[in-house]
Order: structure tokens, then sequence, then C-alpha cells
């Protein structure tokens, strides 16, 4: 039908309950599955940065089905992703540009294509619980949103105007993965409360906006990815 553009391979992110006491590739906080030879990540200030969630992405996702998505954010650090651009491309290793007044980002989204062996110790702060990943259909109509809540693939559901980037290396950043504003990621008791977190015991990514990954189809660098954060 005219004015309706055709469905994209969608899925619905669901967030289990029942803690998790082992490896699982799709999961809030956990033990990470990096690749050989990938840290785990440090923000500028020294401080590892916490494991939100993983998962690897369905292969009828186009670009990036069986990819391993892994999203680390500081716990110390919490604000808004700015983008630094050069001739109209996102700067050489946007993933390690500053982000002012910061001297480099205080997150890292991974892309791991040989992501084997789990981290031989869980995520110390944030919560380990299981993820389930669901097949919806998500048909907007022409020039509107998709559906609003977590999942990876499908449309994104733009809360301000659509933004679009293209990568140092020359290939249109893709839309891959959205997280709901407000997602709330349940921490141990006991830890330092993160800035600017809406509750004592829970962190938030971005200031709590909705965020849009764009990731490099070109597969340039593992952590070419770039967090669009609206509300």
């Amino acid at each position: 039908m005219r004015g309706v553009q055709a469905a994209l391979p969608a899925y619905a992110i669901e967030v289990g309950t029942e803690p998790l006491d082992r490896p699982m590739r799709n999961s809030v906080g956990g033990w990470a599955f990096l690749a050989d030879g990938q840290e785990w990540p440090e923000c500028f200030c020294g401080e590892r940065m916490a494991l939100f969630f993983q998962f690897d992405i369905p292969f009828q996702v186009e670009h990036f089905g069986g990819d391993h998505l892994l999203v680390f954010h500081c716990r110390a650090h919490n604000d808004a992703a700015e983008p630094q651009l050069s001739g109209g491309r996102l700067v050489p290793r946007y993933w390690d540009a500053p982000q002012p007044p910061y001297p480099r980002p205080f997150w890292r989204v991974l892309l791991q294509r040989h992501a084997v062996l789990p981290a031989a110790e869980a995520e110390p702060s944030v919560r380990a619980v299981p993820l389930m990943l669901q097949p919806f259909t998500d048909t907007p109509e022409a020039e509107g949103p998709g559906a609003g809540f977590f999942k990876v693939g499908g449309t994104p559901s733009w809360a301000q105007d659509p933004e679009y980037y293209t990568c140092a290396c020359g290939a249109d950043l893709v839309y891959v993965c959205q997280v709901p504003e407000g997602m709330e990621f349940a921490v141990h008791p006991g830890l330092p409360e993160q800035p600017y977190s809406v509750g004592a015991d829970t962190y938030n990514l971005f200031l709590a906006n909705e965020v849009y990954l764009l990731a490099c189809p070109a597969h340039c660098d593992p952590a070419a990815v770039w967090p669009v954060n609206q509300n």
C-alpha cells in the first residue's frame, strides 16, 4: 500500500528478573563476551566501565546479524553524547575522540564478530539478569517512527528529528538498536550513586535519554558505533 514502508526485521528485547549465576551471551550485566585481545574498556577517569548489557544480534538484522553487541558506560560520569564532526563526517576514531569538557568518551559500544569466551568474572556493579529477544513486526507509516521500546533492528522511534552520520571511513552509519528513555539498570547494594541518576539503586545510560545506536556497516572498527541521545 502506498505510504507504508516495508517492515524491517525487528526484535523486542525483554529483561528477565531471575539473577544470573553463570555466563549468558544475552544479558544485562553479567560476564562480558569479548573477542581475543579486546580489553575491558576503561573511562578516561581510570575507572573500569560498567557493562550495562550485551546480546547476540539475530542473523536476520541486516549488516550486523551474528555480531555480539556490548554497551559499557562509566558509573562516575553520566552525560549526553555530542558528535564531533570534520568535513561532514565523524572525526577519525570518534569512539576515542574528546567529548568536551571531557578528554575522551565515558562510554564504549562494541560490535564483536569473534566473541567466543566469557570474561572470568562478572560485571561487579550492574545486577546480572537475562535478556530475551522476541521477533515482532515493526511497520511504521512512511516518515513515521517505529516502536519505542528496547529493541534491535526495525525502525528507530526518533523522539526528535532523525539524525544521520557518516563514519570517518566514509560509510553511512546504520541504525541497529534502541534503548528507551528512562530505562533503569539495577545495581548491587552499597555502590556509589551515579551522578544524575534517577535512583540510588539504579544506573542510567546517557542521563536516561532515549539512545539510538548507529553503527558502521563496514565494520571498520569494533568500536565504530555512535550513540545518538534524544528526549
